[in-house]
């Protein structure tokens, strides 16, 4: 889906001047555009998982009317600022461990979920309240589920060989939903909640050590 983030003018031709009304509206669209998206994050970081148009149009302190004048629809609001979380959270799972025995492979896969998911928790609640509406949202979510998959998988090869069982569950154990009831139902701190997936995840992985083992 084609998505139309700003109305800026269309490019001036090599070697023509753009007049200097033209520049000026650019660079007030372009500090519009950017102080919507601080606001939604703002809004959103502050726990509100709903923000409305009318909201984030308060917050960056613009007309209602600019908000939808930059954005064709929240969807695209929503996009610019999902890039710019992943663009600063993607290196927290950045390399997948691919040396060392399966427990310490699947520990750190633990200390990387941990950190991103901390990183990126509120869009995500606020992502899966409005993704219901959104087919923008669900792709967003099924991509970045393939995604974590992908990483899983190459983390751990032996997957490829043991019951389809252990990988479902560990794909479970180590998403994103798990580690929101953790925090949020369950209220367990930061490192209690990575104590427990850990503790789940290497009781999962009981058969890829013992697998790992018979081939010594």
């Amino acid at each position: 889906m084609a998505i139309r983030i700003s109305r800026l003018p269309l490019p001036v031709p090599v070697g023509a001047r753009r007049p200097a009304a033209l520049d000026g509206r650019a660079r007030r669209a372009e500090r519009s555009r950017e102080a919507i998206v601080r606001a939604l994050h703002a809004l959103i970081g502050e726990g509100v998982v709903q923000p409305t148009a009318q909201q984030v149009a308060e917050r960056a302190r613009v007309g209602l009317r600019s908000v939808f004048r930059h954005f064709a629809d929240m969807d695209s609001v929503y996009a610019e600022l999902g890039a710019r979380i992943q663009a600063s959270a993607r290196g927290l799972i950045a390399d997948a461990p691919t040396s060392g025995s399966v427990a310490s492979r699947l520990r750190r896969v633990v200390e990387q979920r941990s950190a991103f998911f901390e990183a990126i928790a509120p869009y995500m609640r606020a992502a899966d309240v409005a993704r219901r509406r959104s087919p923008f949202l669900r792709r967003q979510h099924l991509r970045q589920v393939r995604e974590l998959r992908e990483r899983l998988w190459t983390a751990l090869p032996e997957l490829e060989r043991a019951p389809s069982h252990v990988g479902e569950a560990l794909e479970l154990l180590l998403s994103f939903d798990a580690w929101d009831r953790l925090r949020s139902d369950q209220k367990l701190a930061r490192e209690r909640a990575a104590g427990v997936v850990e503790a789940a995840a290497q009781a999962l992985a009981a058969p890829l050590r013992a697998r790992q083992g018979a081939r010594r």
